[in-house]
């Protein structure tokens, strides 16, 4: 039955979200031809999607702390916080605007001060009140307008336009939020089907725009979560299928796009709104694809430029730039193997790689599938060894480079291959490694897996009989789906999140951000699985490290057990240094 527009509603959207583009991840990847063919629009979508999940999630912890839940004005603002601190590329920045300009349109009503007018109390409307139909026609135009503002030169046949053609089609729609949300996701489809045709570099790939197909996934699940739609389990996409693109008749790749800005560069930035003007012109001379998002003093930047100590110059001059993240679009773009198809022509780079293996001197066939683990510690190592991945030790202070990681993905000497650096700190010398290795005719998916223990949950359901486009998907949503914590002795005193530490205390860190300072372990450990918990779970992951206590482990589980009665508790010999404890949630 259909949902009530609430703040229970948009954690439900942002969740079947993750779902639709985490199942469309691959499929989006391989068909990104636009602004930039660097295969990677399905990721950040995600990406920024799971960003905002996560900000939605931790406010409705925070608020359940007290025995309350979150209105649909702190749910939305929470989602569009999240998705813009977290915006990944050129598409999840867009897609970040698109969340804050539905935000402010829910938000910013007078008449009631949480965007419901004729709801009930509690930021909530009922999902068949007209009212609440037109606040949601509002928010879809005024999302598509203020993403159209954010772009420094819009071009249609990208997902700007099917974000316009959505709001078009919702507003001729006449009946409740369902009838129009699913208006919404129709139109997107239909102005999907006819980007091929409005711009070239499309039309000569014969594809759609990767931006927009993730946009069609995430309005569709909107229309899901609000016809009441249950984030549990695989959900039908009904968005139109997509071919993945062709060579041209010179033989050339379509994909690879010579020419253009050598780096993307990306950060967050605190100025004031004054200071935008000047920015957005120093920034639009000095490259293209200048997108910039946020309000508030807060904005995330994004533009594609030659130099990019000069777009980060014009950030510090601006106000203050951070989390700066800088992409050299020569290491990215490659051209791929087909990916229509289980078989790949393996060119002459990869069989030299192998020359005097095997019977006279002739490579060793090469096996279907294979999962590369980037991991610290021996009994992680073992475990994940165990499991059937070839692994790449992490040595203490020595982060392996990304030719280790490539020769790693050589020697598993797989046709498809499934990357886990388990690592925030790893992602780029991943992904380099997996650029390298796809321009040796290897079919590389890099699963950002943060954590050891998200590693751990996705080797789990690996199954090589799948599909790999299948295969993906299930590791990619068993990752995403296992929240990561771990302990952390403080070496001097300093700032965090949850306070001052002082020399000796024990960090509780959860999904990366310091959240309990303890006097020991296992009070430590204890609280942040109990907050962890409150969210809910069905297993825990404990992996131990080098110099844990031999108690710590069973300690930990009798709390589990005697606190949290349905969650069931495994526990690993990690032997990494780094930390004594690392903690998954599932």
């Amino acid at each position: 039955m259909p949902h009530t527009l609430d703040a229970s509603a948009v954690r439900a959207w942002c969740r079947l979200a993750l779902q639709a583009l985490g199942r469309a991840r691959e499929e989006i990847d391989a068909i990104n031809v636009y602004p930039v063919a660097d295969g990677d629009t399905g990721t950040n979508l995600y990406l920024t999607m799971e960003s905002a999940a996560q900000s939605v999630d931790a406010v409705f912890d925070g608020h359940a702390a007290s025995g309350h839940t979150p209105d649909l004005a702190q749910a939305f603002r929470a989602m569009s916080h999240g998705a813009l601190i977290g915006a990944r590329g050129n598409s999840g920045t867009i897609l970040a605007q698109l969340l804050r300009g539905m935000t402010e349109a829910l938000t910013d009503n007078p008449a009631t001060g949480n965007g419901v007018t004729g709801g009930a109390s509690g930021g909530t409307a009922a999902a068949g009140d007209p009212d609440s139909a037109e606040l949601l026609r509002r928010a879809l135009r005024r999302a598509a307008g203020s993403a159209y503002l954010a772009v420094a030169h819009p071009v249609e046949g990208t997902m700007l336009t099917v974000a316009t053609q959505a709001a078009t089609a919702a507003e001729r729609d006449g009946g409740g939020p369902v009838s129009v949300a699913r208006a919404a996701h129709q139109g997107a489809r239909t102005a999907l089907a006819a980007t091929t045709g409005q711009l070239a570099v499309l039309g000569r790939a014969g594809v759609v725009d990767a931006g927009g197909r993730g946009l069609v996934a995430v309005l569709g699940a909107l229309a899901d979560a609000l016809a009441g739609e249950v984030p549990m389990g695989p959900l039908a996409d009904h968005a139109p299928p997509v071919p993945y693109g062709c060579r041209d008749e010179d033989g050339s790749d379509p994909h690879v796009v010579p020419g253009g800005p050598a780096f993307e560069v990306i950060y967050l930035l605190e100025a004031s709104d004054t200071a935008l003007p000047a920015l957005r012109g120093r920034l639009d001379a000095l490259g293209d694809s200048l997108v910039v998002v946020g309000g508030d003093g807060l904005w995330n930047v994004h533009v594609h430029v030659d130099d990019a100590g000069a777009a980060i110059e014009a950030g510090i001059e601006a106000g203050r730039p951070y989390r700066i993240r800088v992409t050299h679009f020569g290491d990215q773009v490659r051209e791929r193997p087909d990916t229509d198809t289980d078989t790949h022509v393996v060119p002459d780079a990869v069989s030299r790689h192998h020359e005097g293996a095997g019977d006279g001197g002739r490579p060793p066939e090469r096996v279907r599938r294979a999962v590369v683990a980037v991991v610290r510690g021996d009994g992680l190592a073992d475990l994940c060894a165990q499991a059937g991945a070839t692994v790449v030790a992490v040595r203490p202070g020595d982060p392996p480079a990304s030719g280790e990681i490539a020769a790693a993905i050589r020697r598993a000497n797989a046709r498809e291959v499934v990357l886990l650096p388990n690592d925030v700190e790893l992602r780029h010398a991943a992904g380099a490694a997996a650029d390298r290795a796809r321009a040796d005719g290897v079919r590389v998916a890099l699963i950002p897996t943060r954590s050891p223990v998200q590693g751990i949950a996705a080797l789990a359901v690996h199954e090589p009989a799948r599909r790999f486009d299948e295969d993906v998907v299930a590791m990619t949503s068993a990752a995403g789906a296992t929240r990561y914590a771990e302990l952390a002795v403080a070496e001097h005193q300093s700032w965090t999140m949850a306070g001052i530490c002082q020399a000796g205390d024990v960090l509780g860190l959860i999904d990366g951000d310091v959240a309990v300072i303890g006097g020991n372990l296992v009070e430590t450990g204890t609280i942040v699985l109990d907050r962890m918990l409150a969210a809910g779970g069905e297993m825990v992951t404990l992996v131990l490290g080098a110099g844990a206590p031999p108690d710590l482990a069973d300690r930990i589980e009798a709390h589990v057990q005697a606190g949290h009665l349905a969650v069931d508790t495994v526990v690993y010999q990690g032997g990494q240094q780094t930390c004594p404890l690392l903690i998954g949630v599932e």
